[in-house]
């Protein structure tokens, strides 16, 4: 396993009198199906808990290691944001304004209002909070890489349980990503309400099966996710995130 992520940055801009530093990152971006999720994390400094050096990016945790931490991190953390566009927006707007639109929505969720944001490459230029995008931020900034595992996590389980809604294509294995499995049940099934249609692998199948006619696949009832624009604190399993 890689090394653990620092708290330079965290320690620099407190230093500088930034007290509340939020690290964020996103999930999905590149996954065929699902929504774009985004977390903001505020960890406490100095940051010396003992977990802290167990975490890491969240592509490179186990399930069961990422459940783990998301627990101590929700009981930890000074605040968390969560933020969710569906796959109707991404397609409305592009992956990227949608990307920046979900940590947006994370920013807004926090119940203390950040003094500066340590984002994961990209950059806010909506937002008027101090920022900082760092390069493979997930492997080298705690405060991002908590925010990828939080990420990770409450997608993770909105993908589950859009499997129970649109079963057949492996949402709870491959969380919508374009994996082999994930290609021949879209090719057998065709495009799912939560799938985006302008990524080029589903269009693909939407141009086929155009012509090629089959018969249409029952997707009711209409699958729960929609788009976080209000303020709340929102818990992956529950409601709300509480401070």
């Amino acid at each position: 396993m890689s090394q653990p992520p620092n708290v330079w940055h965290e320690d620099e801009l407190r230093s500088q009198g930034y007290e509340l530093v939020a690290g964020i990152d996103e999930v999905g971006r590149g996954a065929l199906a699902g929504p774009v999720v985004a977390s903001a994390v505020i960890l406490p400094l100095p940051a010396d808990l003992n977990w802290f050096e167990t975490v890491r990016d969240s592509k490179e945790l186990t399930h069961k290691k990422r459940e783990a931490l998301f627990d101590l991190i929700k009981q930890e953390a000074v605040a968390i944001g969560i933020g969710i566009i569906p796959p109707q927006v991404i397609d409305s707007l592009n992956i990227l304004t949608a990307t920046r639109m979900a940590m947006m929505q994370a920013v807004e969720q926090l119940c203390r209002p950040p003094s500066f944001l340590l984002i994961d490459r990209l950059g806010l230029p909506q937002c008027p909070i101090p920022q900082r995008g760092i390069t493979r931020g997930d492997k080298s900034c705690l405060s991002i890489a908590c925010a990828s595992i939080v990420a990770k996590v409450t997608r993770d389980r909105m993908m589950e349980e859009i499997d129970r809604t649109y079963s057949g294509y492996g949402f709870a294995l491959h969380k919508g990503y374009g994996t082999s499995l994930h290609l021949y049940s879209l090719r057998k099934l065709g495009p799912s309400p939560v799938h985006r249609r302008h990524f080029a692998p589903v269009r693909n199948v939407i141009i086929d099966r155009k012509h090629q006619p089959s018969a249409a696949v029952d997707f009711s009832p209409v699958t729960r996710i929609h788009s976080r624009g209000s303020k709340r604190r929102h818990n992956p399993s529950q409601g709300t995130f509480h401070c």
